[in-house]
């Protein structure tokens, strides 16, 4: 295994699974070059109270589209919902249910790169989680490699033989510009609920905007909440929002998370949860314990339309080893990790050791997760396969790579995309912007 960069190892991705040298590259010149459709289950619409749409949005953020949404309609976040938070500098299409909306109310929605298709209504939301996969039709340009076409298929091929890539929480989850979501989450997770606040307000990072580091760095100097509310640009609408509250509520630090959406408030003990599975996974690669073999003590899932389902696991013993083994071989069971929460449940062997030495270092404990002074910051934990399988089908044109490919919800296109670059700032540079 190649050790992976700083930037990585800094989120908890240690390792790259495959040994050839990467092409480097530019990915999201603009973004036609990263295209993201979400993939679902066949369903039909029966009528209910959400009116569900499908959004082709171009060079939005999902947080910031829901919220313009709201807007333009005169309705509250709340009564939004959707299945999965897409990048911003990208053409994606999603799903998003509306309560209590009738479809003419629509043509209120004035706003620019986006479209809007009526699937029908339902009496369920669209939730989390509630998707498939993703399929992603990405271009990566300025290869920088000799003979590209070659190099990329004997890194396909490796990806081939470890039947996928680790299963990693790419940069996104952590905040692209300024990658401190997790670090607000560790102080929740702590019981330091102001050190969050703190965090999340004004710890400034070298990847923002002048105006926005100035800001941050006056008001973590000189934690004046009032001046910070004159100072902070407008268009740090989360912050700004966080600010208004601290002001008219002084030291009510654990509520002043209420002022952002439910997606959007659990994000950062989720991107916690998602530091530490990284740390789990990469120290489970660095003992050379396998991705897609099951050893006892190990917890797996089962297979839903050949992807992994979280919902369905089970522990793996000296008893149920053999017939794991077979299942894991064909496809139909897949190796989890946990994301840990105050009602996780830790594996057994090798694998539950590396659990329990990472929280060990991490000086945490479970129950720290349920974030007693505000529960809805909290989380119960689940598990997450150890393994993303993936396919890439890739056509090379000259410096320029188009790679096609699905993935289970919840994995990240720029943690296949690593293996094929093994270069940060090929992944960073034509980001979106933080939106924390």
């Amino acid at each position: 295994m190649i050790p992976a960069t700083d930037l990585d190892r800094f989120l908890g991705m240690n390792y790259y699974i495959t040994d050839s040298p990467g092409c480097g590259g530019i990915i999201r010149s603009s973004p036609e070059d990263f295209q993201v459709e979400e993939v679902f289950e066949e369903f039909v619409y029966e009528g209910g109270r959400y009116l569900v749409i499908e959004v082709e949005k171009r060079d939005w953020d999902t947080h910031h589209l829901i919220r313009e949404m709201s807007r333009h309609l005169g309705i509250s976040q709340r009564r939004f919902g959707w299945a999965g938070t897409k990048d911003k500098r990208a053409r994606t299409r999603q799903r998003i249910s509306i309560m209590n909306l009738d479809e003419p109310e629509l043509e209120r929605i004035k706003l620019p790169d986006i479209s809007i298709n009526v699937l029908g209504r339902t009496n369920r939301a669209v939730g989390l989680g509630d998707l498939l996969g993703n399929r992603f039709a990405i271009t990566i340009r300025d290869l920088a490699c000799p003979e590209p076409a070659r190099r990329l298929a004997s890194i396909s091929e490796e990806i081939r033989r470890h039947r996928g890539v680790p299963n990693y929480f790419g940069v996104q989850r952590f905040g692209e510009i300024r990658p401190v979501t997790h670090k607000v989450g560790e102080a929740l997770a702590r019981g330091k609920i102001e050190e969050a606040v703190r965090i999340f307000l004004s710890l400034p990072h070298p990847g923002e905007q002048e105006r926005t580091r100035e800001a941050r760095e006056r008001l973590w100097e000189s934690g004046d909440i009032q001046a910070a509310r004159n100072e902070f640009p407008p268009y740090l609408h989360y912050e700004l929002a966080m600010l208004n509250y601290l002001a008219e509520h002084p030291g009510d630090y654990a509520h002043s998370f209420d002022v952002l959406s439910v997606n959007l408030k659990r994000l950062f003990v989720h991107a916690y949860q998602s530091y530490l599975f990284n740390r789990i996974l990469s120290l489970r690669l660095e003992k050379a314990m396998p991705l897609d073999e099951a050893l006892v003590g190990d917890v797996v899932c089962f297979s839903r339309g050949g992807l992994p389902d979280i919902e369905k696991s089970q522990e793996v013993t000296e008893d149920n080893l053999h017939a794991v083994a077979r299942l894991v071989k064909r496809g139909r069971a897949f190796i989890t990790l946990p994301l840990i929460g105050f009602e996780s449940r830790l594996a057994g062997g090798r694998e539950g050791e590396i659990e329990r030495q990472i929280l060990a270092e991490e000086k945490i404990s479970p129950e720290g997760f349920e974030v007693a002074e505000n529960p809805d910051l909290g989380s119960r934990g689940t598990r997450r396969a150890a393994l993303c399988p993936v396919d890439p089908k890739i056509r090379v044109e000259g410096d320029v790579a188009h790679l096609q490919f699905v993935l289970p919800k919840g994995s990240y296109a720029t943690v296949v995309l690593r293996e094929y670059m093994k270069n940060a700032r090929g992944i960073e540079a034509k980001s979106s912007p933080y939106v924390a």
